[in-house]
């Protein structure tokens, strides 16, 4: 019956639809919920966390500034990684890739290329040694990157592309990172919830340990993030994530 309620919830806040529940002597009570009465008998109404609008408006404009910002310092810089990423191997400088964003809608995904160009080929074969449990893939000594692929890995330079995302709307700056749809296809009700925000580069989970965290513990850091977004938490995690770049922990 527990399980029964908890899914009933997560498709409640996935369609943001309120639902109300009989109460009891144990009922819990919490930010998210409100107390209803309906004749002589007390309701427990779950609630979908309302941001406020100039916080929303806020995390969007500070996207935008920090994308372009950002992308014009680092132009020296793409310029050199594109050249480098040349020299090591064959293939484009640029990968894509589908990937889900906002209520499961499918975008373009951008990475400096850090893989050999036929790494597609190989994952079927790689599948049962990823290291992390759950409907990810993940290898620690993957060997379809390549040598400065591991180098732009260990220090998160891959992702620099996706500020061109942040500035198209696809992505935040701060957000549950976008999977992919085959991992989507695998999630369970509650998981999608995940879904249910604008994706982002940095999250809680990587700056709590990236890849050395399972996947459940990246989903838990995820919806509680969703549940308890602010603006204010947005900043802290952009605080924590310099320092977590530079420790390299859990980054391959």
């Amino acid at each position: 019956q527990q399980e029964l309620s908890s899914c009933i919830l997560s498709i409640s806040k996935i369609t943001n639809v309120a639902v109300r529940v009989l109460q009891d002597s144990y009922t819990l009570f919490s930010p998210g919920v409100d107390i209803v009465r309906i004749g002589f008998m007390n309701f427990v109404k779950h609630l979908e966390a309302k941001s406020h609008v100039s916080d929303i408006f806020t995390k969007r404009a500070l996207d935008i500034i920090v994308s372009i910002v950002m992308m014009i310092i680092l132009i020296p810089f793409f310029i050199l990684i594109g050249v480098l990423i040349k020299l090591d191997s064959p293939g484009s400088i640029i990968y894509k890739s589908k990937r889900c964003g906002k209520n499961g809608k499918n975008f373009n995904f951008y990475k400096f290329r850090s893989m050999y160009i036929d790494a597609h080929t190989q994952k079927e074969a790689l599948l049962d040694k990823s290291d992390v449990p759950g409907p990810v893939f993940k290898i620690k000594n993957d060997p379809r990157v390549t040598p400065f692929g591991r180098f732009l890995r260990m220090y998160s330079l891959d992702e620099l592309p996706q500020l061109f995302n942040v500035l198209k709307g696809d992505m935040s700056l701060v957000g549950p990172r976008p999977p992919t749809p085959d991992e989507v296809e695998k999630y369970t009700i509650s998981q999608k919830r995940r879904l249910s925000v604008r994706p982002g580069i940095t999250c809680l989970w990587q700056v709590r340990g990236r890849s050395e965290l399972n996947f459940y513990k990246w989903v838990k850091l995820d919806l509680w993030y969703v549940d308890n977004w602010s603006f204010t938490l947005d900043l802290q995690i952009l605080y924590w994530t310099i320092p977590a770049i530079f420790k390299r922990r859990g980054a391959y």
